[in-house]
């Protein structure tokens, strides 16, 4: 297994999942309500910051490694899952939206490991869609956590809900996209 800067600061975004959790499990008078969203909203974003930087680093440095190109991902879709979870006992969020986005980031990742065992992993390589998919879900969810009033935006919460009904249009959009781009292969093979 490497290990350089981008796979540490992978590393620190898949540790920064547990302590998200933990802020909400924090004895009532450690933290007001408030200073823990603020906390877990700066957690959240500062893990988000890790995910751009890691791969521009891993680029920029040619650190790029088989492993790195897994455990980002995995990391990913970790930490949107636990926040969402978070929002979900908050009362933050719709039941429904959680599911479609944790349920599509399962089915591609679920169909990407296939096509790569078929030899055809680049059908459903990650394109711009995918990318301004997540751009949405890494804006609302901060909101979300925050939920308190924003200065000339209004409330957070009204802003991060919209913003996560947006991106669960574009992750239903992308999962489309996707299926239909393995769909030539898939039936090729079956």
């Amino acid at each position: 297994m490497p290990f350089n800067l981008p796979i540490l600061l992978t590393w620190l975004r898949i540790i920064a999942i547990p302590l998200l959790i933990l802020l909400y499990y924090l004895p009532s008078g450690w933290l007001t309500a408030s200073e823990r969203d603020i906390t877990a909203t700066v957690l959240f974003i500062g893990a988000a910051l890790t995910d751009w930087l890691d791969g521009y680093l891993a680029r920029k440095w040619h650190q790029t490694s088989a492993f790195g190109a897994f455990l980002d991902p995995v990391a990913d879709k970790l930490m949107v899952g636990a926040a969402l979870l978070v929002l979900l006992h908050l009362g933050r969020t719709d039941m429904l939206a959680a599911l479609i986005i944790i349920g599509r980031e399962i089915t591609i990742s679920a169909l990407r490991e296939w096509m790569a065992q078929l030899g055809a992993r680049n059908s459903v390589a990650v394109n711009w869609l995918g990318k301004v998919k997540t751009i949405a879900q890494m804006v609302a969810i901060p909101l979300l956590l925050y939920g308190g009033p924003l200065p000339i935006l209004g409330q957070a919460l009204a802003l991060g809900t919209l913003l996560l009904w947006v991106a669960v249009v574009l992750t239903v959009w992308s999962m489309c996209y996707y299926l239909n781009q393995a769909w030539p292969v898939i039936k090729s093979r079956t």
